[in-house]
């Protein structure tokens, strides 16, 4: 193998598993750092910059970043990252001197966003600045989009969503409320130099069976629902309610039928428990609030009486498995299973429409009828349409949303400078040794043995009774405390110089996870079996480094390393060393794409 290249960019990052998987690449390992030194201004506004909404994702983000943890490698839990990001939110102090000003001069460019989630925020705010004027449009008379329609109160206060919305707001941007676009044609001939779409999924999907259309009154779209909720026009559900579908928003609508009256709430899934798309916390919060979630049922008919909803007939099924690994679902034999109830949600999936853009302007849609979009630049086929959020690529989540508009925002900067939209500047990486003596670092390099930390809940009797009282109290400035401690500083590279090694073999003896060796070189293949602990995780490089005198090469597998720095405490020569790798990711206009500017 040739020797590693560390000076790319995305090596160590990929290292850095929780930011690697993270959409808005969130340089996590930072943050918590600096909570744990008790600066959640300074940890939030790490956040900001990436991830743009710290305390709405703090309570919902559905956290990549989490299976990627590099704790898992000695535990079943990782760090509880999303709700430290939450602990900075709840506890800095006022943050808005800290954010960008408005821009002083205009720079003549106009900037259309249709819709007011997360996707059209996160453009509008890396854009503002720059002196772009930027109008987001949206039919909702409030800002947040489905951070605001979907998200129920229980979860999400609305005071969180109003203070993030108005810190990009406040940069100087014209928010549109209640009014509706309905017609791309009519926006694009107003002379927009761009126009961004994150306008979401808004359409939930029906069930076509018997019985729909007679018992309509009873039968509700989850979010149409859920949004209903949320602006007060539902305040009511019947005492038994049934809820078909096994994702997320299956989760919001069951649990808010809790808090409206409902009193024997059932979720029904086709799939299996494991199957569903509901992350698993989601799954444990309804569970916890009486909510049984019934598997392996498929409705077949909606039963009714005199136009009045009576409750579901289901067919039970059972997985099969073809010689690939595929999954289908075929009739278990059983008897139908009728289920009485006063109504029934419906949370099968969500969808996208479109109606309001013609199919003559020069956006070509695919065979699921959703546009055409690049997966790096967010452009459409037209030249000045960008797409993000649920609306590119179908539903997905808030963090997806976010790293959308950020490619988004990176592209309508180059379009308006004149520049290729697929040039995208390479991160900027600030490397810093914490070397503070022979044996002592400026980072806590202590491995806590300490299992996840519970987030309090409260009472559930209390959570209960009001649907706008947030069930999860978030950690006090002790539990983020010991809880930040669980971190493994995975961003703190262990970093060999091969000149100073005088292969002695001491830090393969330290090791604690075996994962230093000095071997003969060969193919990766064969080199990977021949480690002291074989490297089976073909996904993440192997670190290996030449030049040594023996003419061996030292391997180490960054799968399994724990960054505790043992390694470089007990080299004698100073071969070893522990640096801070802090990988910033190109924004709009940023620092990284002015050194690119001054480079060329």
């Amino acid at each position: 193998m040739k020797p590693t290249d560390i000076s790319s960019p995305d090596y160590f990052h990929k290292v850095v598993d929780c930011q690697w998987a993270c959409p808005a690449h969130t340089p996590v390992p930072e943050y918590i750092r600096l909570i744990a030194a008790g600066r959640y201004s300074d940890a939030y506004m790490v956040n900001w910059k990436s991830n743009v909404f710290p305390g709405i994702l703090g309570r919902t983000c559905d956290r990549p970043c989490e299976p990627a943890c590099r704790r898992v490698r000695v535990e079943n839990e990782p760090v509880a990252i999303c709700r430290l990001k939450r602990v900075a939110a709840d506890f800095k102090d006022d943050i808005r001197s800290r954010l960008p000003k408005r821009a002083a001069v205009k720079n003549g460019k106009r900037v259309a966003l249709v819709g007011c989630g997360p996707a059209s925020l996160t453009v509008a705010r890396d854009l503002a600045p720059l002196g772009y004027e930027c109008m987001i449009f949206d039919q909702d008379p409030q800002p947040g989009g489905m951070i605001r329609t979907q998200i129920p109160r229980f979860r999400l206060p609305e005071s969180i969503i109003d203070e993030e919305c108005d810190y990009i707001l406040d940069l100087g941007i014209e928010f549109r409320g209640g009014k509706r676009i309905d017609s791309l044609k009519a926006l694009l001939a107003e002379g927009w130099d761009a126009v961004f779409v994150g306008c979401g999924a808004p359409r939930g999907r029906d069930l076509d069976i018997p019985g729909r259309k007679q018992a309509a009154a009873n039968i509700h779209i989850g979010i149409d629902w859920l949004s209903s909720v949320s602006f007060g026009h539902v305040n009511r559900i019947g005492k038994r309610v049934i809820v078909l579908g096994g994702g997320n928003t299956a989760m919001d609508c069951c649990r808010s039928s809790r808090r409206l009256g409902g009193e024997d709430v059932k979720v029904i899934v086709r799939s299996g428990f494991q199957e569903m798309k509901a992350s698993p916390w989601e799954k444990e919060d309804a569970m916890h609030e009486d909510i049984p979630i019934l598997n392996f049922l498929v409705p077949k008919e909606f039963t009714h009486e005199n136009g009045h909803l009576t409750g579901v007939l289901f067919e039970k099924v059972k997985a099969e498995y073809d010689a690939k690994g595929r999954r289908n679902l075929v009739p278990a034999g059983e008897p139908d299973q009728h289920l009485p109830c006063d109504d029934v949600l419906v949370a099968v999936g969500q969808e996208n429409a479109f109606p309001w853009m013609e199919r003559d302007i020069g956006i070509e849609f695919d065979k699921w009828d959703m546009p055409k979009v690049d997966p790096t630049t967010m452009a459409s086929t037209h030249p000045r349409v960008f797409f993000g959020g649920d609306a590119a690529f179908g539903p997905k989540n808030i963090i997806w949303a976010v790293a959308h508009g950020h490619d988004a925002a990176l592209s309508i900067d180059n379009l308006c400078s004149g520049l290729d939209i697929n040039d995208r500047p390479t991160p900027m990486v600030d490397i810093v040794s914490q070397k503070m003596g022979i044996h002592e670092w400026s980072y806590d390099n202590d491995i806590a043995p300490d299992r996840r930390y519970r987030v309090p809940l409260r009472d559930k009797v209390v959570a209960l009774r009001d649907i706008k009282t947030e069930v999860e109290l978030g950690y006090d400035p002790d539990l983020a405390l010991k809880e930040a401690h669980r971190c493994l500083n995975c961003d703190v590279q262990t970093v060999f110089t091969s000149s100073l090694c005088i292969e002695c073999d001491a830090c393969v003896d330290i090791c604690p996870m075996d994962c230093i060796t000095f071997t003969a070189n060969g193919e990766e293949a064969d080199l990977r079996t021949r480690l002291r602990a074989p490297a089976k995780n073909l996904t993440q490089d192997l670190y290996v480094a030449n030049d040594l005198k023996t003419g061996r090469v030292m391997v180490k597998d960054e799968d399994v390393c724990l960054h505790c720095g043992l390694c470089a405490e007990r080299c004698p020569t100073g071969a070893w060393d522990m640096k801070k790798y802090l990988l910033d990711m190109t924004h709009a206009n940023d620092q990284c794409r002015v050194a690119a500017r001054s480079a060329a």
